[in-house]
C-alpha cells in the first residue's frame, strides 16, 4: 500500500510541478493571481493575489516573497515552509490563473488567453470542446457541461490531466454523493487541455 501511495505521489508531483516552457520561463510579479492547491490538505486550497510589494500569504507558511521568481521556484519554496506540518513533504501545485494589468497594458508581453478548452466525453448534454474561464474548478465545470444523461455513471465521473511530458493522472469524482449534500474535497482548478470523462452506468449500477 505504502509502495502504491508514493507512485501516486510521484505521478502527481510531475503532473503539478510541470507546465509549458514559457508558464517554466515567466517570472511572476505584483498583480498576478496565483492559484495553489495541497493535494494533502484541501482545505488550503485557494487564489491569491500578489501584492504590491511582491509577497503572499499562505495558511502554514505565513508570508511568502514571490515577485521575480518562477512558478517551479514558489511551488518549490512552499512545499519546504509546510513540509514540518505533514509527515512526509506536501504535493503542490502552483498555478498562474492571471496575469497582471500592468502587462497587459503596457504592452510588455501577451496577456494569458481569459478561456481555456476543457474536453467532455461521455454521458452529458454537452459532449466535446468547452471553452470556460480560467479558475474554473470542476465543480463548476459540472455545471457548464449541461448535466447528465440518463446512462451516465455519475458515481464515476473522472478528470484526466496529462502534463508536457505525457505523465497522465487521474482523479475520480462521485457526482451522486454531491447531490446528497456531500462536501467535495478535491474540488480541483481546471488546466488548460484537461479531459472530463462520464462513463456509462454497468447493468446493475
Amino acid at each position: 500500500m505504502t509502495r502504491i501511495l508514493m507512485v501516486l505521489a510521484l505521478l502527481t508531483a510531475a503532473v503539478f510541478s510541470a507546465g509549458d516552457a514559457l508558464a517554466q520561463q515567466y517570472k511572476i510579479k505584483s498583480g498576478d493571481q496565483l492559484v495553489i492547491e495541497v493535494l494533502e490538505d484541501p482545505s488550503l486550497n485557494r487564489s491569491t493575489l500578489v501584492l504590491p510589494d511582491g509577497r503572499i500569504s499562505f495558511p502554514m507558511a505565513g508570508t511568502v516573497s514571490v515577485a521575480g521568481k518562477t512558478i517551479e521556484q514558489v511551488r518549490s519554496e512552499l512545499q519546504a515552509a509546510l513540509a514540518s506540518n505533514f509527515a512526509a513533504p506536501p504535493t503542490l501545485f502552483v498555478g498562474l490563473t492571471r496575469v497582471s494589468e500592468r502587462l497587459v497594458r503596457g504592452g510588455g508581453g501577451k496577456a494569458a488567453p481569459a478561456t481555456m478548452d476543457i474536453y467532455v466525453l461521455g454521458e452529458v448534454a454537452k459532449p466535446g470542446k468547452i471553452a470556460v474561464k480560467r479558475g474554473t474548478s470542476i465543480l463548476q465545470m459540472f455545471a457548464e457541461m449541461g448535466g447528465f444523461t440518463k446512462f451516465a455513471a455519475t458515481k464515476r465521473v473522472q478528470l484526466r490531466r496529462e502534463n508536457s511530458r505525457g505523465s497522465l493522472t487521474t482523479y475520480q469524482f462521485n457526482y451522486a454523493a454531491l447531490e446528497r449534500g456531500a462536501r467535495l474535497t478535491n474540488n480541483l482548478t481546471l488546466q488548460d487541455g484537461d479531459t472530463i470523462v462520464v462513463p456509462q452506468r454497468r447493468l446493475f449500477e
